[in-house]
């Protein structure tokens, strides 16, 4: 049974992955329809919208003193930080290049899970992690100038901070997880969000006054798909592996990114990149290729 837990958690993990690559085809389609900080408050609002709507399947919650500086830290990093520093990224550089970023969060992770979560990373791990990065950054490099990308280091340099706010999220998630269920995390993050968004994109972005179909199809996918469905599945994944571990699958995240780049915006692999690809494939097995898996203790204090 626990190894069909582990399984079920791997396979929500790597689905979490491709629907997040997918947002930032998502984003990149919904910023040129749209302000960005509208985008966001949409994509926050409607995922609000769902959660309300399955309520009663909230799970578990077991409050204990001292968690609201954790949940509210948790929403701190994610969507606030995150989707403020994401959007500036996006308006600067590439969809791709900024889905090769996320490279750098299993380490991030990782040497946070180390510090505070007291979690042992064996060899393999540290060895899995920095072949997908190589591999991420191979992929950088041998792709060729994008005209979507007007100021690519500094919107790469956003994009390395909003993964800074990723791994503070993520060893949150992995800290309340005990406490409290994948759908409860997800949803406090869709509503503080919206609450966060609205006043932001209100003071610095006038209401839009032209909405195009592909424009809110973009911003419904983003809420209803990714933010409900990516989190949720993330959430779980993190919940039922170590935080080090589980995050190891975001180097599939510029796999992803690439490969919907092509379907959908267009872009082309040369046979570098597709070398690339094998290499961060190669590097997230490596991750994940241990005899015991260390037991999380989930502590941050």
């Amino acid at each position: 049974m626990a190894g069909q837990g582990k399984g079920v958690a791997v396979g929500c993990l790597i689905l979490a992955t491709a629907l997040w690559a997918s947002a930032f085809i998502g984003l990149k389609i919904a910023f040129a329809e749209l302000p960005p900080l509208w985008v966001i408050f949409g994509r926050m609002a409607l995922g609000s919208l769902v959660f309300l709507l399955a309520w009663r399947w909230r799970g578990q919650m077991r409050y204990q003193a001292g968690d609201w500086k954790y949940l509210l830290g948790l929403a701190v990093c994610e969507p606030c930080l995150y989707f403020i520093f994401e959007s500036i990224a996006l308006q600067h550089t590439s969809a791709a290049q900024a889905g090769m970023v996320t490279a750098l969060l299993p380490l991030l992770v990782a040497i946070g899970a180390f510090f505070f979560l007291r979690e042992k990373i064996s060899r393999s791990m540290w060895a899995g992690f920095f072949v997908a990065m190589l591999g991420a950054v191979w992929l950088s490099l041998a792709g060729e100038s994008d005209e979507h990308a007007s100021a690519p280091l500094l919107g790469n340099f956003f994009e390395f901070l909003a993964m800074l706010s990723a791994a503070g999220y993520t060893l949150l998630v992995k800290h309340l997880a005990e406490r409290y269920s994948p759908f409860l995390l997800t949803a406090l993050q869709a509503f503080i969000g919206a609450l966060f968004f609205l006043p932001l994109a209100a003071w610095h972005e006038p209401w839009p006054s032209h909405f195009s179909a592909t424009g809110l199809a973009a911003v419904a996918y983003l809420g209803i798909v990714v933010t409900v469905g990516a989190y949720g599945l993330f959430n779980f994944g993190v919940s039922h592996l170590p935080a080090a571990q589980a995050s190891g699958f975001t180097n599939l995240i510029p796999v992803f990114t690439l490969i919907f780049a092509v379907l959908l915006l267009g872009e082309r692999l040369n046979a570098t990149q597709m070398v690339a690809v094998v290499l961060v494939f190669a590097g997230v097995a490596l991750s994940q290729w241990r005899n015991t898996p260390p037991t999380p203790r989930g502590i941050l204090d």
